[in-house]
């Protein structure tokens, strides 16, 4: 079940003992890559089916093998972006409960010298205000590369975002959820630090890193 922050109105924390379970083996440096990639997937159909709650919803009329009857679906297509690289082992677990779904892309990588994100790489659809859009992105660290994400899908016409964590750090949602308000954060976890390389405290690693074997 979900918990709202009471120092966060728009961050939720998804505190169920299965989401608790797979966020174990995450942090867990003993877990092999193969199974790191399940659990993320894992999680990201937890987080998912949570974070689809709060969208908006439509009636239509439909007929069983008996009769007719009134039934909801979610009133506007899906977009998933899933942030490079990480928020690719995401995408498989997302994809399953939203099939058809598009899917975006958004690269970007920090600038050594400004310690400013760059976009590398931007693939989204086209008229993004018909989307409803869930950002996939298992590491909220500093915040500056998601809320540049952010400022991008709006820029692109996107008015309803959702974006979706396995872990987030203390000082990246305080950024987001101020520089954001309009938008939902999701998190399994939320740590209270970062170490003096950006890294969250006690975090899983780079998740990148640990997703694709390449520590």
């Amino acid at each position: 079940m979900s918990e709202t922050s009471p120092e966060v109105k728009n961050l939720h924390v998804v505190d169920g003992p299965l989401s608790r379970h797979k966020l174990a083996v995450l942090r867990d440096e003993r877990t092999r890559t193969a199974d790191f990639r399940q659990a993320m997937k894992e999680l990201a159909l937890i987080m998912v089916a949570e974070a689809t709650g709060n969208m908006p919803t439509r009636s239509v009329r439909i007929r069983t093998p008996l009769t007719e009857t009134e039934v909801e679906e979610i009133s506007g297509p899906v977009c998933l972006v899933p942030v490079l690289r990480a928020g690719l082992g995401m995408l498989d677990g997302a994809l399953a409960l939203l099939p058809t779904a598009t899917v975006g892309f958004m690269g970007l990588q920090r600038d050594e010298e400004t310690a400013q994100p760059i976009e590398y790489y931007v693939n989204l659809p086209r008229n993004l205000d018909e989307y409803l859009v869930l950002v996939l992105d298992p590491m909220l660290a500093t915040g500056g590369s998601l809320s540049a994400t952010i400022d991008k899908l709006k820029e692109e016409g996107a008015t309803w975002i959702s974006c979706l964590h396995a872990v987030a750090a203390v000082p990246g949602v305080e950024r987001v959820t101020s520089e954001h308000p309009d938008v939902t954060f999701y998190a399994a976890a939320v740590d209270p630090e970062l170490d003096d390389n950006s890294f969250i405290v006690p975090g899983l690693g780079d998740a990148g890193d640990r997703l694709y074997g390449t520590l």
